[in-house]
């Protein structure tokens, strides 16, 4: 339902742009959903298991689409020439040798969330549980809010480069700030119970 909503709003601009942004808000809301599903635990009363099947599975499939996300991304401005994601352009007025305007900022916010998805799907197993023991598997498991705040950080440049259409953005929005207040939430419950 998802890829066929935003093939609607998005097929005019080309099938790259249509797959770069079906995986990434696609990928957003599972991630989302993977990080409120502690939070509505901790706010019901039950209790949080280490590793959950429902919320694993969700951040597999939020990480194999947000890696799938980067495949279309890196294709869609340059057509080939990816390292100008990365590196300054032929025409920079500075002399730094990575690129550090916006776009490039946001370019190694990517990164830095994809090499963490990397890592998480990677650990998403329960050979890896057993291997680490519950408390190391869960502190690497953290990685995940580094991982979200990454992608905010990511998205948000995004929306104000390419000028995002109003429902993108109010899309955008609300997952971010809904997830904030889920985290906040279920942080508050487990102080006060402490």
């Amino acid at each position: 339902m998802t890829g066929a909503a935003f093939y609607y709003f998005l097929a005019p601009r080309g099938q790259l742009f249509w797959l770069s942004m079906a995986t990434a808000y696609a990928s957003l809301a599972l991630l989302a959903l993977s990080l409120m599903i502690g939070p509505w635990n901790v706010l019901r009363g039950n209790p949080n298991p280490v590793s959950g099947y429902l919320r694993r599975d969700i951040g597999i499939w939020a990480g194999v689409l947000g890696i799938a996300h980067v495949v279309p991304g890196l294709l869609q401005h340059f057509r080939g020439r990816m390292w100008l994601y990365f590196l300054p352009p032929p025409n920079a007025t500075y002399s730094f040798p990575l690129r550090i305007d916006a776009f490039g900022l946001t370019n190694y916010a990517g990164l830095g969330a994809t090499l963490i998805l990397l890592l998480l799907l990677s650990l998403s197993n329960n050979a890896s549980l057993r291997s680490l023991g519950a408390g190391r598997w869960k502190s690497l498991q953290r990685w995940n809010y580094a991982a979200a705040l990454l992608v905010v950080a990511h998205g948000a440049v995004y929306q104000v480069l390419e000028k995002r259409m109003l429902g993108f953005v109010l899309a955008f929005g609300t997952v971010a700030l809904v997830t904030l207040a889920a985290q906040i939430a279920g942080f508050g419950s487990v102080k006060k119970k402490a």
